[in-house]
């Protein structure tokens, strides 16, 4: 684990300010989720018809959802607020205000966008295909629940994308973009066909440079080991056209290890970066990196790098935390930062989307790196 110093703080902010002009000339083209996420407090007690306290930690709720078994029992959710939700839209979102010049397709509402996408539509090129799902985000100081409502999903498929966009235009944005990012594989049951479908139509008619193509599987648990075997093939398959990185959250590296046969290494930043190490071995992408809540890793060519953020105990929000990460380390990335600096950029990003609620620009994660908060 690297220190997080003041000189490599300013190190960092130093040279996001310095791209700004060059930052404004990228591209990113993402997909293919979207959902309209309500951001909810469990109440604990009420004081009266305007005030209450918060059910604090996943641990307090599930003590009182075990003692109502075989009884019964009431929870009151209280809407914090509603907002634009799904991997996709929140890292998109989170470039624009980066200022890379952003094309999205996927579920924003269908025919026409759904109204919480309105100022996400005019910060990007947005092509929706069919209607988000549905989030219920129960928050925490430690955690957040995550209850989806994903019929909708089934809509995001190959032949959707050529029916309502174009497989022409799909096909100019593959060719095209600095950042190309695919996410919530987990949730779009359809996302291997697309996949499979672009590296055997599209892929082989690629040339130029090699740009950087972001993968998120976003929690899989839920998907079968075979099926999470063949997504990893995939992944790895787009080695041959793209410098791929592979997101992971803590419990997502962990899951993603049992499915590779790997031993399960402590819980310990040690023991998570030996299994980055032999994720990385298995599935030989450039960059995997994972974010566990208060630090981060990067495993490539490079070797493994470890960081410390800036955690904060009471986060305003938490949903959307691991997509703001994940845009601040592709930016690292396509400005060709170390690896180290790639970790800072994520997690400054993380740690002032999770403080505010908003999405930084670069002058605003300057700032935060100039002026770090205390743990």
């Amino acid at each position: 684990m690297m220190m997080n110093t003041a000189e490599l703080r300013e190190q960092c902010a130093s040279r996001l300010v310095a791209a700004s002009e060059r930052v404004a000339r990228m591209t990113a083209f993402v997909g293919l989720d979207g959902f309209v996420d309500e951001i909810l407090h469990v109440v604990d007690k009420r004081e009266s018809a305007t005030s209450f306290t918060r059910v604090p930690t996943i641990a307090h709720l599930a003590d009182r959802l075990a003692a109502a078994a075989g009884r019964s029992t009431n929870l009151e959710l209280v809407c914090h607020m509603r907002k634009l939700g799904g991997n996709g839209p929140i890292m998109s979102n989170a470039l624009a205000a980066f200022g890379l010049k952003v094309t999205y397709v996927g579920n924003l509402g269908w025919p026409d966008v759904h109204p919480v996408f309105a100022d996400f539509k005019g910060r990007a090129e947005v092509h929706s295909i069919g209607q988000p799902g549905l989030t219920d985000a129960l928050e925490f100081n430690d955690g957040k629940i995550m209850v989806g409502k994903h019929e909708s999903l089934k809509e995001i498929t190959w032949d959707n994308i050529v029916a309502r966009w174009s497989r022409e235009q799909f096909a100019a944005k593959l060719a095209s973009a600095d950042l190309v990012g695919f996410v919530n594989w987990t949730m779009v049951p359809h996302m291997s066909d697309v996949w499979a479908r672009m590296l055997r139509e599209l892929c082989p008619a690629l040339d130029g440079e090699r740009r950087k193509l972001f993968f998120d599987l976003a929690d899989p648990e839920k998907r079968l080991a075979s099926d999470i075997r063949h997504a990893l093939e995939l992944i790895t398959g787009f080695n041959k056209y793209f410098d791929v990185i592979l997101g992971l959250n803590e419990k997502e590296a962990y899951e993603i290890g049992k499915v590779l046969a790997l031993p399960a290494p402590p819980h310990t930043p040690e023991g998570l970066a030996g299994l980055g190490r032999e994720i990385h071995r298995q599935v030989p992408v450039r960059t995997v990196v994972i974010h566990p809540v208060n630090f981060a890793l990067s495993i490539s060519q490079q070797g493994v790098v470890g960081l410390p953020g800036p955690f904060t105990p009471k986060p305003l929000i938490t949903t959307g935390a691991g997509d703001h990460f994940n845009s601040g380390f592709c930016l690292g990335q396509l400005l060709g930062l170390e690896d180290a600096l790639c970790l800072l950029a994520g997690v400054t990003t993380s740690g002032y989307y999770v403080r505010t609620g908003q999405s930084p620009n670069l002058a605003q994660m300057a700032g935060m790196l100039r002026d770090w908060p205390a743990q």
